[in-house]
Order: C-alpha cells, then structure tokens, then sequence
C-alpha cells in the first residue's frame, strides 16, 4: 500500500508538505540544501532553490507556495515556477497555515503568533509567559489553532487576537502536529505520550487515544479518519474518530517520517526525514 520516492538531492532531511496549486506535493527540505521540493503524482522531482532553509510550508490563496523561514526570521513565497519573494517576520518562523481571514498565520519561536498579508504586511500576537509554540492549523470555528509544548495546551487564537489555552489532560505531552478533523473538532499528536489528541472547538473538552512511535504529523484523510505519523520509527497511523487504530509500517526502516497531507489522486502524501524519501500510502 505504500510507494516510496527518493528525493534527487541526497540527505535533505524533508520536513513538511502540502498539496500545491498545480496538482503536485510541495515539500521543505530541513538541511542545508536550501531547496523546496515538488513531487507530481507519478514521482518525477523538480528542486527549488531558496535563500535560506525552510519548515513549514502552505498553499496561498493567490496560488502560489508560502513558507517559514526559521532561521532568516523571514515568510518566502515561491511562484510554481520557482521564484522567490521574501518578507521580514517575527522570531523564528516555524509552522504555517491560511487563516479564515486569507492572511498567513504563523509560528514563531517562543511565545508569539505571526500574522502577515498576501502583501507581506506583518502583525504579531504575544502569548502566555509559559508558551512555546509548535505547529498550526485553521479551524472550522474561524480561529487557529497551535500545539504549545511550552505550555502543555492546546492554544485557540481568533483572527482578532483573542487567546484561549488548554491544558492537555497527560503531563509533558509533547503536543506537535494538529489538524482540522472530520468530525468538527481539532485533533493533534502528542510526541512524547505515544497518543492521538481530540479537542472540541466549544469548550475546549480533549479525549486522548493512545497511539505509539511518537506520532508527529497528522492530517484528515479522504477516508473521513485520521493519519499521522511515527516518528520515532517508521509507521503511518491511521485512527478512526471513534478510536479505532490501524498501523502501516513503510518499505524503509527507521524512516522517521515527519509531515503528512492529502494529496490530489486521494491518497496519503508523507516525507520520510531519516530516508530522504516522499512516501504515498492509499487509503
């Protein structure tokens, strides 16, 4: 069930992905090689150079790519034809996602949230003293939503700045990857508790699934389930809102696959960090 892709530059240590404009994955590249990837559907690779390395990675609006730049302090937009725009941001950009107000909403390192425009106008929100803040994502009550490791929550933001947190039931949880689920609730993976969080978007009430090899990415499949990743080895979860956990182990061992998304054809579209592999698994 699963099919793997080796990227054509060697050790990149791939990080995130996303399904792009053009009806391809578009993916970071972690180490040095300063690229972004692209990846068809039938596994033909082009690379892109940009300025500095990239992490998280998300599809605009104005159908062009948008990423973190962490160590620049820098948002890059890159056209599918590859040409790269940059913005000054705040501290350490991380993760990145497309809030319901069409801005860019981001991660910083610490305890802020970034906000820029398609123009690359750049606002900022402070959080609790105690936050750390990790991954992002936009939910279906209109605010985004973030995993704070610092804190041990899970943080709702409104697009007009207002911050709620929530603490996660397990102590030093290791809140990482959180999604939009297909049941109306924010569900995220908890790296260090070896389990698959639930949060609900009015009241903030978490149920907790169990889940080993330090779930990381997670992401609604077609399927109407869960998929996440183990980082900590080389399996792709699959869990269904009810509970029900299915686990897939891929081609290459101790993988350490990281960032996870639905792709185009339907399927499971994966970065194997460890592997400098894009992993695709069918549902």
């Amino acid at each position: 069930m699963i099919t793997e892709y080796t990227i054509p530059t060697g050790s990149t240590f791939p990080q995130w992905i996303t399904k792009g404009p053009d009806g391809a994955l578009w993916f970071t590249e972690q180490d040095f090689t300063f690229k972004i990837g692209r990846v068809t559907t039938s596994g033909a690779f082009t690379e892109f150079p940009i300025p500095n390395e990239g992490s998280g990675i998300t599809t605009g609006s104005d159908g062009a790519l948008w990423f973190a730049e962490n160590s620049a302090n820098k948002i890059g937009r890159m056209t599918t034809a590859g040409t790269v725009t940059e913005f000054p941001a705040g501290h350490g950009p991380n993760d990145i996602a497309v809030g319901s107000d069409g801005a860019f909403w981001f991660t910083e390192f610490g305890n802020k949230v970034g906000r820029m425009t398609t123009s690359g106008t750049f606002t900022e929100v402070t959080l609790g003293s105690s936050s750390v803040v990790g991954l992002i994502t936009a939910g279906p009550d209109g605010a985004l939503w973030f995993s704070d490791f610092g804190a041990n929550a899970i943080g709702q933001l409104t697009t007009t700045g207002g911050f709620t947190e929530f603490t996660i039931p397990t102590s030093s949880s290791g809140p990482e990857g959180i999604t939009a689920g297909p049941d109306g609730a924010i569900w995220f993976a908890e790296t260090n508790a070896n389990k698959i969080g639930r949060i609900s978007t009015s009241g903030g009430a978490i149920t907790e699934y169990s889940a080993p090899g330090a779930p990381y990415g997670i992401t609604t499949g077609p399927d109407g389930a869960l998929w996440f990743t183990e980082a900590g080895g080389h399996k792709i979860g699959r869990l269904t809102t009810a509970g029900a956990l299915t686990e897939y182990a891929t081609p290459t061992a101790g993988s350490g696959p990281r960032g996870i998304t639905t792709g185009p054809d339907g399927a499971l579209w994966f970065v194997e960090t460890q592997a400098n592999k894009i992993g695709r698994i069918s549902p």
